[in-house]
């Protein structure tokens, strides 16, 4: 008989089979569909990426668990419904690797970053040709994108075909005129939210492209903003406690006033 350990991946296979099956799985595995995981795996990637901004590998380890599980439950629910399994995911996955590098995997030559990005982008539009039901450059960017990086994505999409400006000044001056049409809009007489809401959009529509022109990742540069802005306010809150205040007591001009004391503070940290 041979006693050889299951490998890893097998078992974990195993495992959700078995907390799928009818007769003695998880209830609440049991009852879950493709679309009701979706929320859990995006759940999944960003706590992976936060603890990947965090620095802390013991739960990068344990969210990368958690993301290989929501995957695996894709393939389960594939197998059941005859649509696919893991080793025809892993097959389609090994085959696009090798495909789309042909620097490595062929005779090939690239001697270049750029040269490699065209060539993945040239290989990824065979694809698009290939599937036939959408042959527009925009094909195949998921709707369920945080808006930053699907505006970021459509525009360098665009760009790669020469829809795109080639100085930095045009680029401004479309912020700039996106501003003054949320203001029109929003000086109305009657002014309407729902034309508020469009102008906004095409506000930051214009602000991504700019931060694509500065080499800047949108979606990066507002978490980091994010960040700071959370890491400063809850200075301004144990300033308020320290003083003994609460801080619904204070006023506008007293919360920035101690606001612009801690920037301060941090800048002389900083230098």
């Amino acid at each position: 008989m041979n006693n050889a350990p299951q490998p890893a991946i097998d078992q974990l296979l195993t495992i959700m089979a078995t907390l799928r099956d009818p007769e003695r799985g998880c209830p609440w595995d049991r009852k879950q569909s493709f679309a009701s995981i979706v929320p859990h795996t995006l759940e999944e990637a960003y706590e992976v990426a936060d603890a990947i901004d965090q620095q802390n590998w013991d739960d990068v380890r344990e969210e990368l668990g958690d993301l290989l599980f929501q995957i695996i439950f894709y393939c389960q629910l594939g197998k059941e419904q005859g649509l696919f399994d893991f080793d025809d995911v892993v097959n389609g996955l090994n085959e696009k690797l090798t495909r789309r590098h042909p620097h490595v995997f062929g005779d090939s030559q690239a001697s270049s970053e750029a040269e490699i990005s065209a060539n993945w982008e040239a290989e990824k539009a065979k694809e698009r040709e290939g599937k036939a039901q959408d042959s527009s450059v925009l094909a195949n960017i998921p709707l369920a994108m945080p808006a930053l990086v699907r505006a970021d994505k459509i525009q360098k999409r665009c760009a790669k075909h020469g829809f795109d400006w080639d100085t930095l000044g045009p680029v401004v001056d479309k912020v700039r005129e996106e501003i003054d049409e949320v203001l029109e809009e929003v000086i109305q007489v009657s002014p309407e939210q729902g034309r508020i809401e469009e102008e906004m959009g095409d506000l930051l529509f214009a602000v991504a492209n700019f931060s694509r022109h500065l080499s800047v990742k949108p979606e990066m540069a507002l978490q980091g903003a994010n960040k700071k802005f959370e890491r400063r306010f809850r200075e301004v809150e144990k300033t308020v406690l320290e003083q003994g205040m609460r801080l619904d007591d204070c006023t506008l001009e007293q919360l920035d006033g101690i606001w612009d004391d801690v920037k301060l503070r941090e800048k002389k940290s900083a230098d």
